[in-house]
């Protein structure tokens, strides 16, 4: 039930992670922001053990909501907490993530001016001396110049930072939970949004810290997984539309691999570049390793459906 005094919920699903969840909640006391207008709801995703020691010493100076589900990813455990939230507007953020204390101001003040629009805002690398952060955060920020170069018409926003109606939401479909790894789906939201019609408008403003610790062997494991996720997302999409793959033209990686060159950091712009290169190629590996699969998986079933014919008979 939607309340008629909390203008937002924040939902946070977590999983294994009470450090990381502790900073994220200990920023959001921080938010300048009445707390009788806002709520939080930590989606607990079957850690190990339970978060719910970690939320307790919330409790008293936040509207705060906790949510237990046996594991099922992030994307099952956003709905959950939507199916819960009672906020006019859902505010998706993560447990590695810190929202600047006039975050909610500036979602607000959006809000006010178009009520029914869609909007991302953007994230701050938390560990700019972590290489493998950096050129994550950095492929990130690329894509968002890339996608919403114009604010007002944009077309991909990640859900670590990502508000909405709450009743759009449910009509839209909620995150789709078929995708095989926490990877895409707020990909295709975004794109089922703007297929239905929908506004979605990029607010720099509304800013979070994200702090994703990351090795050279999970920065690629990341980027395999957004490959496997994009050939799962291009499933979709030409399920909904009968269109082939988008291809970006050579431009965009020409620009994508300059595109440290041009940032502000403390770390090599050269070593970042060579990232960017290693993440298209684990990218294009990870698309085509889960397109093999699921060819196999058809394959199985098929033979599956033979042989059950065969035994009926």
């Amino acid at each position: 039930m939607i309340s008629d005094h909390l203008l937002f919920s924040i939902v946070i699903p977590t999983y294994n992670r009470p450090d990381r969840l502790a900073k994220c909640l200990t920023a959001i006391t921080q938010l300048e922001y009445p707390r009788d207008r806002f709520e939080v709801v930590v989606v607990d995703d079957g850690s190990h053990p339970p978060i719910q020691p970690t939320t307790v010493p919330f409790q008293e100076s936040l509207n705060l909501t906790l949510i237990q589900q046996a594991n099922a990813g992030p994307a099952t455990a956003r709905n959950v907490g939507a199916t819960q939230a009672q906020g006019q507007y859902l505010v998706f953020t993560d447990d590695d993530c810190a929202p600047l204390p006039d975050w909610l101001q500036v979602l607000e003040a959006h809000f006010t001016k178009y009520p029914d629009s869609i909007v991302g805002g953007r994230a701050l690398n938390a560990l700019p001396h972590n290489l493998y952060s950096t050129a994550s955060q950095l492929l990130i920020d690329y894509l968002y110049d890339y996608y919403n170069a114009q604010v007002d018409q944009a077309q991909f926003f990640a859900s670590n930072n990502f508000a909405l109606p709450t009743h759009l939401f449910h009509s839209i479909g909620r995150f789709d939970t078929t995708f095989p790894l926490a990877a895409g789906e707020d990909r295709e939201l975004c794109d089922r949004l703007l297929h239905h019609g929908h506004t979605m408008r990029y607010v720099p403003a509304a800013q979070i810290h994200h702090a994703h610790e990351l090795t050279l062997k999970k920065f690629w494991r990341q980027h395999v997984n957004y490959g496997r996720g994009a050939y799962h997302f291009h499933q979709l999409r030409a399920q909904r539309s009968a269109g082939k793959i988008r291809v970006e033209p050579w431009s965009f990686y020409y620009h994508l691999l300059i595109y440290p060159f041009s940032q502000p950091t403390s770390q090599s712009r050269l070593l970042l570049s060579i990232l960017f290169i290693v993440s298209q190629v684990a990218n294009v590996a990870g698309f085509f390793w889960e397109q093999r699969q699921q060819r196999k998986q058809s394959f199985r079933n098929m033979l599956g459906m033979i042989h059950h014919s065969q035994s009926s008979k």
